[in-house]
This record gives C-alpha cells, structure tokens and sequence, in this order.
C-alpha cells in the first residue's frame, strides 16, 4: 500500500515537470499538455487510480495549493499601475463578473440543458480567468500600453472573486435544496448569500493585514535567519489561510491574494527571494494540480462532450466575453483597441477545474444525474479556450496594433553611463528603449537623462513579468560583470528569442574559457563584434570617442570606413533604408547597402585624412 502510494506520488512529479518542459521544448501552451498527460495517466493508462484521487484530502490540497498560487501572482501585481488602469479592473471584477455569471448560466441552461440551479453554479465557476493562463500568453504577446497591466490585475483578482461567488452559489443550492424550494428558502438562501459575501471581505481584508504585519515585522528585524525567510512566510501564508478558511469557507483564496498584494507593494523588506521561491513552487504546484484534477476523470465523461458542448464555447468565446468586456468599459478610459483586447483574452485555468471537481463531489446527493457532467464541461471549455486564445491572441493583438510584429525597441540590461548614451542615440532616432539596472544611481541618472529606466533584477523571474516590453524586440546585456551577462543572456532566450539576445564578450582576465568553448544554447549572440568586451567601449568613451552616424553610399562604402578609421572604428547598430534597426554582431561579415545607416563609435577625428565623402555626422 505504502509503495503504491509512493509511486502515485512520484508519477505526478514526474508527468508534471516533464510536461512542462515538452510544453517549453516544443512552444505549446503547457496547460494543454497537463490536461492531455493527467488524462492520459489516469482513466486510459491506469498509471493514477481515478477511484484513489477521491476524498478531502485530495480537496484541501487543491484549495491550498490554489491558494499558495494566487499568493505569488499577487506579490507581482503593483498598486502604482491602478492609477491608470484602477477603474478598468474594478469593472471587470465587478460589472464584467456579473455580466459573465448571467450569460454563462442561461447559456448552460438552455444549449447544455442544466437544470437552473447547476447552470448558476457554472455560470459563477466560469467568471475566473487565472494567473497560471493568463500570464504566459502576456508574456509571449507582449502588448505595449496599459493592457498589459489590465489584463493581468484581472486575472489575479478575478480569481478569489469569482472563486467566493461560486461558493456562496453552492451553500444557497443547498439550503434551498435542504428547506424544499420554497420562495422563503430562496430569499432565505439569498440573506445568507449576502451576510457570507461581508464576513468573506471582512475577514479575509483583517486576517492578511494583520498576518501580513506580523510577517513583515518579523523579517525587518532579523528575528528570522536568511536561510529560513522563505520557509517562515510558507509556514505563516498555510496558517493564514487555514485561519481564515476556518473562520469562513474559502475565504482563504482571497486573504492570500490579498497578502499577496500587500507583501508585494510593501517597502520594509525585500521580497525578491521570497518571489522566486514562491515562483519555483507554483510551477510545481500548477503542473500538480492539473495532472491529478485531470486524472480523476472517467472515459464515460467523455459523452457530455456533443456537439452541445461546442456552441456553448462558442458562446462564451463570441458572446459572453465580448458582452462583459464592453459594458465593464463604460465609464472608463479603454480605447477600442484595448477593449477588443481583452474581449479576446479569457482562458480559463486551474481555480475552475478545482472548484468545479470539488463542487461536483459536494452536489452528488442533490442532483446525482446532471452533477457528473459538470466537471466534463469545464475541463473541455478550459481546453476550447486555452487552445483558442493561445494560438490566436498574438495575431490578434498585432492586428490591433497592440503588438508589433517585429518590434524594433532594445531593452538594456545595464544603465552605466556608455549604456545610457547608446540608448540616447537609438531614441532619438525614433527607437523604443527601456533600462534596467540594480543600481538605484545608475537607473536614477537615465531618468534625469529622459531615458526609460527601472530598478530591477534582470535575472529574476518575476521582472518579465513586471516590465513592459511592448515594442521591444531584442535584449543587449552589456554590464560590468561578464557572469551576469551570460545569465541574463539565459533568462531572455525565451522571451525574444536566440536570434535576438545579445551579450559583450567576456573580458580575458575574467574568462575561464574562451566564448567559442560555450555552446551556442548557453550564451547570447556577440555584441558588437566577438572580441568587444565591456571595457574596450569603456576605455573608448574616456578617450573621448563618440557614436556618429554615417551614412552608406556607393563611395562611403563599410569598407572605405573600416580603411579610414581602422582599429578604432566599433560598429554598433545599422538602420535599414525601411527603417529597420540592426544590431551588429559578426563585424567582419557586417553587410551594408547604398542608403543604410551604420551607428558607429570613433574618435571625434579620423587617425588619417578621410576621404572627400566625410566622416558622417554625430548621432
């Protein structure tokens, strides 16, 4: 019995990082793959009983880990982005909540034939988007603008919302059911949905304050080693949420969230580490969940699936989201464009597909017949809607215009003065740039200079999430210290691409080997030419050197510049005659036509007599 167990545990491990990476191997979304994988394992291979992921255990598991996730979305969410897009996520999780919960409920009940009170229950099941979604297909689009911010805020707190609604559907269901039906054991029913609706807020809003104090006091004063912080804020997040589920049914989700938030925004303590161990955890937790939520299904689950089952994700694709994000738009200051954005970006994730399988267990003895088809039906539309809005939503969001198709901007890693001139010369030529940097100084100076700069850790993962990379499309590490390039060069591989991430060649005394020794997978393009290292442009810039722009003709050719100014030429960028912008890699086999512009560092005079053409003009 204890080997069985043991082995039904390091299968989900197993199947869970394992289907992750195929997801990230082969660019599909992972959710999918999860679905397929836990699917697969149980009621078709066998591997996980169906029969033994029963019972409150599998249940309380569930709702912590939901509640551990929603913890780490909510420490990236920030409250300075409401004072742009504050009033649009309020409408979305209260207007566009309701409008959702009414269309989905008379949709279930009319094209699935639910009876009316299940097509309620799935109508409030169906309001959440979710962070484990929602996320990574902002990441992939990269929307430039505040929608980016809008669809995140409401996919974190869309959550514990919707989450919340549903459980006070399912304790009117049942206390209707237990009085009988009667009009008084409905507006019964409905009193007690209100007063649970204030003790749900008021708790969960005084119960992570107060924890979230604690915890923040405690860690200001060192009261807790380094090596046990993350370990005593999980300790203090699952007794929080504990407290505050015993205190009133799922009120834990929203105290975590908001815990979250608070943690997040506040100044006392840094809480990278606790990020970036709370992301380690969730990517655990989330291919977890998906794999045993997707293995309790049966093969007979498989005929709710009709023909049925397709128009009603029709309709919540064309219709219900589309109608709740235009009337949760009135009053706000979304342009059209944004707006059919977010029409277009509602995937469903794992707080449906956990719900909708604990509800289900709950609801057996009230409506034995239709309950077995409600988890069915939100597993296929957490499917239709992760393969629809995933395989659609880039083209959609370039269409619209809120998202290049291949944007030109340069994100630098590095704010030090050379990096905030090159960065200067590229924005005044029309180019998006954006600077990051650890040191508050350097990050300070680009802001003075007008650039756009932030104080961050490039190699935390939580800072993809954080920036707005909109209309950036390659990534130049180019600071001090040549580990620290590498790594990033790392990091930003899957969100611009390998063609599109460049590092400085390391500097002799720091290499241990040579950048051709590295393979290709463990290191970005050479910047500026194989053997141009961050204190060759350094040592430029204080003799004085300069970025000039020159442009090519049929007699200043590449060549005839290379002559002139030998050795001290350092090509940097090229711009195309469309306007396209360059960045130099290979110097030697660096090729340019009659009508580019190439952005170069030099001396304010060539080393020889130039020829009649000039030297260009300085960028």
């Amino acid at each position: 019995m204890v080997e069985h167990i043991l082995i039904g545990i390091v299968s989900v491990l197993v199947l869970s990082i394992g289907s992750q990476w195929l997801a990230w191997r082969f660019r599909i979304p992972s959710i999918l793959l999860l679905l397929v994988v836990g699917f697969l394992a149980g009621p078709v291979l066998h591997l996980l009983e169906p029969s033994s992921l029963q019972g409150d255990w599998l249940f309380a598991f569930v709702s912590l880990a939901i509640g551990l996730i929603l913890f780490e979305g909510g420490l990236s969410l920030r409250l300075k982005d409401l004072r742009e897009v504050g009033r649009a996520v309020l409408h979305l999780i209260t207007i566009g909540v309701l409008v959702t919960w009414v269309l989905v409920a008379l949709a279930a009940h009319f094209v699935l034939g639910f009876n009316p009170s299940l097509s309620i229950l799935l109508g409030a099941l169906l309001t959440v988007t979710g962070p484990t979604v929602i996320t990574p297909l902002l990441r992939h689009v990269r929307p430039s603008g505040r929608v980016g911010a809008v669809a995140k805020w409401e996919g974190i707190t869309i959550d514990p919302v919707g989450a919340i609604l549903a459980v006070l559907v399912l304790e009117a269901i049942r206390l209707i059911a237990e009085g009988g039906g009667g009009s008084g054991d409905f507006r019964s029913a409905l009193g007690h949905a209100f007063e649970g609706l204030l003790l749900e807020v008021f708790i969960s809003v005084g119960v992570s304050i107060s924890a979230t104090f604690v915890m923040v006091m405690v860690l200001r004063r060192r009261v807790v080693p380094d090596y046990l912080q993350n370990s005593f804020v999980l300790m203090v997040l699952v007794s929080t949420f504990a407290i505050a589920n015993h205190l009133q049914d799922e009120a834990g989700l929203l105290t975590a969230t908001l815990m979250g938030i608070i943690m997040g925004n506040q100044r006392y303590v840094p809480v990278r580490h606790i990020i970036e161990f709370k992301e380690n955890l969730s990517v655990l937790l989330i291919g977890s969940l998906f794999i045993l939520l997707s293995a309790r299904l049966e093969l007979s689950d498989l005929r709710y699936i009709d023909a049925n089952s397709f128009l009603f994700l029709g309709l919540l694709i064309l219709v219900v989201r589309p109608a709740a994000v235009l009337l949760s738009s009135l009053g706000t200051t979304l342009t059209f464009r944004e707006q059919a954005f977010l029409a277009w970006l509602a995937p469903r994730g794992i707080v449906a597909a956990a719900v909708a399988a604990l509800f289900s267990f709950r609801l057996e003895e009230i409506f034995p017949g239709q309950v077995r088809g409600l988890v069915p039906i939100v597993f296929f539309v957490i499917v239709g809607t992760v393969a629809v809005y995933g395989l659609t939503i880039a083209p959609v969001a370039r269409w619209l215009g809120l998202a290049q198709p291949n944007p030109q901007g340069v994100l630098f890693v590095g704010a030090h003065r050379w990096a905030r001139r090159l960065a200067q010369v590229l924005r005044e030529r029309g180019f998006p740039v954006l600077l990051i940097d650890t040191n508050q100084h350097n990050v300070a100076e680009a802001e003075e200079a007008g650039l756009p700069a932030r104080h961050a850790d490039a190699l935390s993962e939580a800072v993809i999430d954080q920036l707005d990379l909109g209309g950036l499309g390659r990534m130049l590490a180019v600071t001090p210290n040549d580990v620290v390039n590498s790594l990033v060069a790392l990091h930003f591989i899957d969100v611009f691409g390998r063609n599109e991430v460049y590092q400085l060649a390391a500097r002799p005394e720091s290499r241990r080997m040579r950048d051709s020794d590295l393979p290709m997978h463990l290191r970005g393009r050479p910047l500026f030419g194989a053997k141009t290292t961050y204190t060759t442009i350094q040592q430029r810039f204080e003799k004085g050197h300069e970025v000039q722009a020159f442009e090519i003709t049929d007699k200043r050719t590449y060549q005839t510049l290379r002559e002139t100014y030998g050795e001290h030429l350092i090509p940097l960028f090229t711009i195309g005659s469309d306007g396209t912008l360059g960045i130099v890699s290979e110097v030697d086999r660096l090729t340019l036509k009659s009508g580019d512009t190439l952005l170069a560092l030099v001396p304010p005079e060539p080393p020889a007599e130039p020829p009649d053409e000039g030297t260009g003009e300085e960028g």
